[in-house]
């Protein structure tokens, strides 16, 4: 008799622990509401990324702030812990572990960019934290990692998405181009991004006439488009980040090569701050935007976003219109809060279908 009301004793113990672990998880229990929900990440405030993380950064601020005003997550107020990765992928690391290891967030989400993004991935990898990254491209091909999540507009093929409309208009010409270069910084945006012009090319059965990379830290592009008006192609791709691009632009008019469609994937010429820069240098050049205000792309809320980013954003000093990144960072901390939530509750029925069957198998018989 003994033995079977320990049992009893404890079945009922295991029930209560676990319904009480559900309380906290869920925010009834009114001690633990009072601690936040913390969200960490880094993200480039300055350095060459720094207009596309500053805007996304105001975003993300707008988004702590409504999920608050409705009252957090799980019944608990929601924090973001950032730190300024400068930029500068040597920085990543150190910064993921130290909001795992230090600051203890509850979920990290990832820097801007994929130079940003890749250097993370080990980390969270070690630990295995769910990971949801804003603009990765392609960056999980190599990782093959089952928790990683990407906010990106190019979908589950995002190497030759990124370069696909760009395809999609040059072969709408007349005659049809037949020869392409192809010029990427050598970081992991620049060789995802022109791996997949490079698929799309072979598709198309063109002709690459050049293909090089060139090194990151390049300041000096008047070689490179030389190299590339020498070999006469009708079509360039160029797959850069934002220095890159701007240097680009500038050798390409002061050298004055035309061909016949250039573009395609270069990084910061969506940032007002660029656009206003190199005001009519620009014309001729076919890029990329990944959301504008037309009518096929106001889903819900995002023009509500809008109105609040561009509200704040001479105050906080960031891209005025917020066309480019605003509505991915906003989403993708929707998505990643959701998918904790989720793995939460799981955790939870599984935990409690756990005591429901140890409750059933401690009975006496």
């Amino acid at each position: 008799m003994a033995e079977r009301l320990n049992r009893r004793s404890a079945a009922r113990a295991v029930v209560s622990l676990l319904a009480a672990l559900a309380a906290s998880v869920l925010g009834a229990a009114p001690l633990i509401a009072a601690d936040p929900i913390t969200i960490g990440f880094g993200m480039a405030l300055t350095g060459p990324l720094a207009a596309n993380g500053k805007m996304s950064l105001l975003a993300m601020k707008i988004w702590e702030e409504d999920v608050n005003a409705k009252g957090g997550l799980l019944g608990r107020p929601v924090k973001l812990i950032y730190y300024d990765d400068q930029s500068n992928p040597s920085t990543v690391p150190g910064i993921y572990t130290k909001l795992l290891d230090v600051d203890k967030v509850d979920f990290a989400v990832s820097p801007y960019a994929s130079t940003q993004i890749a250097p993370a991935m080990p980390i969270m990898m070690a630990k295995k934290r769910l990971f949801v990254s804003l603009f990765g491209t392609g960056i999980n091909d190599e990782f093959n990692y089952d928790k990683y999540f990407s906010m990106l507009p190019t979908g589950p093929t995002p190497k030759p998405t990124f370069t696909k409309g760009y395809f999609r208009v040059a072969l709408a010409q007349n005659p049809k181009p037949q020869t392409i270069a192809i010029a990427a910084a050598d970081a992991e945006f620049g060789r995802n991004a022109c791996d997949g012009a490079r698929e799309n090319a072979q598709k198309a059965a063109m002709k690459i006439v050049y293909d090089k990379t060139y090194p990151p830290n390049t300041t000096d592009f008047a070689p490179i488009v030389r190299a590339i008006q020498a070999s006469n192609p009708d079509l360039v791709v160029i797959c850069s980040y934002p220095l890159d691009s701007i240097g680009m632009v500038k050798a390409i008019n002061e050298i004055g090569f035309k061909p016949k469609m250039l573009g395609g994937a270069m990084v910061g010429l969506q940032a007002s701050v660029f656009k206003t820069q190199l005001g009519p240098l620009l014309n001729g050049i076919v890029n990329y935007e990944t959301w504008i205000p037309a009518s096929t792309l106001q889903f819900p809320g995002s023009m509500d976003l809008l109105k609040k980013y561009q509200a704040r954003a001479a105050a906080e000093g960031v891209d005025p219109l917020g066309y480019y990144m605003p509505v991915w960072a906003y989403a993708y901390l929707q998505v990643a809060s959701g998918r904790r939530i989720e793995c939460c509750w799981s955790s939870f029925r599984t935990s409690r279908a756990t005591a429901s069957t140890s409750f059933a198998t401690s009975r006496p018989r």
